[in-house]
């Protein structure tokens, strides 16, 4: 299963985060299928590469709870749109499943 989530960089008490798309089994800093997106905390700053996160979510990646905070606020969900022949990951589906875990 893919996912979406953060991936630790910088140095002490200064971390960004890069929004991966990446193997549920690997580690925060395993290898990555593909960078999506950049978070900055400290300033605020975010960066969504919208049509990658797009493709992956459309393909069933998940997203974590952070990253789907992210990821709301900017209105990603909004662009996605159920097709007639496969269900999409919607934003009700998407809260149903984080709360299960």
């Amino acid at each position: 299963m893919v996912k979406l989530r953060l991936k630790r960089c910088g140095r002490k008490q200064r971390a960004v985060y890069r929004i991966v798309a990446i193997d549920a089994r690997s580690r925060r800093e395993g290898r990555d299928l593909r960078k999506v997106g950049f978070y900055d905390p400290i300033k605020n700053q975010t960066y969504l590469n919208v049509p990658a996160i797009l493709y992956f979510l459309e393909r069933g990646a998940q997203p974590t709870g952070t990253v789907y905070d992210i990821l709301k606020k900017a209105e990603v969900f909004k662009e996605l749109r159920p097709n007639d022949n496969e269900t999409k990951l919607t934003e009700f589906n998407i809260l149903n499943k984080q709360e299960k875990n």
